[in-house]
C-alpha cells in the first residue's frame, strides 16, 4: 500500500518548471477533470494540477453508487460521463459503476483532449495583483501563470490563498432564515430506541467519556451555528468472493476503546431496529455494483449507515484549514479508524456472532485500488471551506421559496448532512448531532454568482466545488454529478471571460446562457 497517503514530501518533484496557459485548473476532482476537458474543447490551453497521485476525486475513489437525485436535470458532459460508464456495461447509461470503470472513462477522456494532469502539486502561494490571480506556486517549485483559474479542490485551497472570503462549519439558522442549519438532532442514524451509555466504565461518570463524545448537550442548542462539519469516511469497494477478498486487517495502533460504542449498540439494540446490518442477501449501504467477480460474486460501494458505522464522527474538524502535514495525520487516522472498525465488527467477541459472520463474509476487492491494497485512495471530504459569494445558495433555493435568474446548473438530491458530533444528552445517554435527510421541493437552480467570487474580489477565479452555499444547502449541492455540471459551466464562463477580456463577474449571463444551452446543460424544468 505504498500510495495510501494524502501527502508525502517525497512525492514532490523539485523543479523550476514554469507553465503559462489560458486556464489553470487546480484540483483534478471530477469537476476539475470536466473543467479541463471543457476548456481544451473551447480551444484554450490548459494546466490541470492535482494535489496527490489520483484524479477523479470521489467518482474514481469509490463513490460508484451515484447520488444523482432527478436524473433529468443532469445534462452536458456530466450526463455523458454516465453514458460512457453505461457503454462499458453494454447499457445506454449507468449511474452505478466500479471505481476502475470511472478511472478508465476519465483517463480516456483526458487523453483524447490532450491533457496530461500534473500530479503531486500542492499549492503554496497565489500571487494576486490588481484583483487578479497572476500566478500560483506549488511546493517543489512549479509555477503556473494563467488568464483564469478554477479551484476544483474539495477544500477550497486556492480561494483561501487568493484571499477570497469563505466559511467553514455550520451557520446558525438565523443567518439566512433557515430551519435545517446549525445543530440538528434527528432520529435518522441515531441511537434509538436503545439507550447507550457514554462512559468508559458503564454507569461510572468518573471513568470519563468514551472517545469522541462531547459533554455538551446539543439538544439545548438546536439551530445554533458552530465550527463542526459533516463526518468523513472512505467509500470502500468490497467483495464477498471468498477466493478473492482481502480479509480485514487489524491496524497496528488498534485501540478497542474506539469501538466500545459499536459493541454496546450491536449488543443491545432492539430487534425492531434492524436496518444497520440485517441477515440475508441484502446489507444496507453495502450497495451492489454492476459486474460480478470472476467467481460470480458481488462487489459494493459501501458507505456509512446507522448511529455507529464507517463515519469517523468528530475527527475531521481541523481538515479544511489544516496544513498538508496536519491533513496527512487526519487522513491516516481515518484509515486506521475505519480499518479498525471493520476488523472489530468481524472479529471482536463484543459483537454478536450474527453481525460478526456477516462482516467476515466481506473483504476488500483486490482488483480495485491496486496501488493501495484495495483500499480507496480518496478520503470523502463531504464539506470543507465554502466560498461566500454575492449569491449564497440556501435552504430557500432548495425549497423553492426563492430562485435565481442566472442558473448554471441544477441540483435535486436531498439536503443531506451526515452527523457532525456525538454528545451526552440530559438523560446521560449518547446521541448524534448533525444528520439531516430532507427532500427538496424539487430540482432547483444554482446561480452563476455562487461559483464566482463577489464583485470587488478576485476577477479571474471560478469555484465549482467549494461554491457559495450554506452548510445545509451544500448538503444537496455537494453531489458528484452537480460538481461535474458546475465544472463544465465554470470552464465555459472562464473561456468567455478570456475571449471578452472581462472579469468573470462581468460576463453577460445571456452570452453564457447561450453557451450552456449549446453544451446541453439543463437549467430549468
Amino acid at each position: 500500500m505504498d500510495d495510501l497517503y494524502y501527502f508525502r514530501p517525497d512525492w514532490i518533484e523539485q523543479t523550476d518548471r514554469q507553465l503559462n496557459v489560458d486556464i489553470c485548473v487546480y484540483g483534478a476532482s471530477s469537476a476539475g477533470v470536466i473543467a479541463a476537458i471543457t476548456a481544451a474543447q473551447a480551444g484554450k490551453t490548459v494546466a490541470l494540477l492535482q494535489p496527490g497521485k489520483f484524479i477523479g476525486g470521489l467518482t474514481t475513489g469509490g463513490l460508484g453508487w451515484t447520488d444523482h437525485g432527478k436524473a433529468g436535470v443532469i445534462g452536458g458532459m456530466a450526463r455523458d460521463f454516465y453514458r460512457r460508464c453505461g457503454k462499458h456495461y453494454g447499457k445506454a447509461e449507468e449511474w452505478y459503476f466500479e471505481p476502475k470503470v470511472a478511472q478508465h472513462v476519465f483517463d480516456d477522456w483526458l487523453s483524447a483532449a490532450g491533457i496530461v494532469p500534473v500530479l503531486c502539486q500542492y499549492l503554496s502561494k497565489a500571487e494576486v495583483q490588481g484583483g487578479q490571480i497572476q500566478r500560483i506556486h506549488c511546493l517543489g517549485g512549479l509555477s503556473v501563470t494563467a488568464r483564469a483559474f478554477i479551484d476544483a479542490t474539495y477544500e477550497g485551497d486556492l480561494i483561501a490563498q487568493a484571499g477570497v472570503q469563505f466559511h467553514t462549519g455550520r451557520e446558525s439558522n438565523k443567518t439566512f432564515g433557515e430551519t435545517l442549519n446549525g445543530v440538528q438532532v434527528h432520529e435518522h442514524h441515531q441511537f434509538v430506541p436503545s439507550e447507550i451509555d457514554p462512559w468508559v466504565i458503564p454507569g461510572d461518570r468518573s471513568s470519563g467519556l468514551l472517545p469522541h463524545v462531547e459533554a455538551v448537550d446539543q439538544t439545548r442548542h438546536i439551530g445554533d451555528g458552530d465550527h463542526r462539519i459533516q463526518a468523513y469516511n472512505f467509500r470502500i469497494c468490497m467483495t464477498d468472493d471468498p477466493q478473492l477478498k482481502i480479509d480485514w486487517e487489524k491496524p497496528a495502533d488498534f485501540d478497542p476503546r474506539e469501538y466500545l460504542l459499536a459493541a454496546r449498540w450491536f449488543s443491545g439494540k432492539k430487534d425492531a431496529w434492524n436496518d444497520q446490518l440485517r441477515p440475508g442477501p441484502s446489507l444496507d449501504k453495502f450497495d451492489i455494483l454492476p459486474n460480478r467477480t470472476p467467481g460470480g460474486f458481488r462487489k459494493t460501494d459501501t458507505n456509512n449507515h446507522g448511529p455507529v458505522s464507517s463515519d469517523f464522527i468528530g475527527a475531521n474538524w481541523a481538515w479544511p484549514e489544516g496544513s498538508y502535514d496536519a491533513r496527512e495525520r487526519i487522513f491516516q487516522q481515518h484509515v486506521s479508524w475505519q480499518k479498525g472498525f471493520y476488523w472489530f465488527m468481524a472479529n471482536s467477541a463484543a459483537i454478536p456472532e450474527t453481525y460478526r459472520s456477516l462482516y467476515r463474509q466481506w473483504g476488500l476487492s483486490p482488483d480495485e485500488f491496486t496501488s493501495t491494497g484495495g483500499w480507496s485512495h480518496t478520503l470523502y471530504i463531504r464539506e470543507a471551506r465554502r466560498m461566500i459569494g454575492d449569491y449564497v445558495a440556501t435552504e430557500h433555493d432548495c425549497m423553492h421559496t426563492r430562485q435565481c435568474d442566472d442558473p448554471v446548473g441544477m441540483g435535486s438530491y436531498n439536503l443531506d448532512s451526515h452527523n457532525c458530533t456525538r454528545f451526552v444528552n440530559s438523560d446521560g445517554f449518547v446521541m448524534n448531532d448533525g444528520d439531516v435527510q430532507a427532500p427538496p421541493a424539487g430540482p432547483y437552480r444554482i446561480s452563476y454568482r455562487s461559483i464566482i467570487p463577489p464583485r470587488g474580489s478576485i476577477s479571474n477565479l471560478l469555484v465549482p466545488v467549494c461554491c457559495s452555499a450554506s452548510h445545509i444547502a451544500y448538503g444537496s449541492v455537494r453531489m458528484e454529478p452537480v460538481f461535474m455540471i458546475l465544472g463544465q459551466s465554470a470552464a465555459l464562463a472562464a473561456s468567455l471571460a478570456i475571449d471578452r477580456g472581462a472579469a468573470v463577474q462581468a460576463v453577460p449571463y445571456s452570452a453564457l446562457r447561450s453557451q450552456l444551452d449549446r453544451a446541453g446543460q439543463v437549467l430549468d424544468t
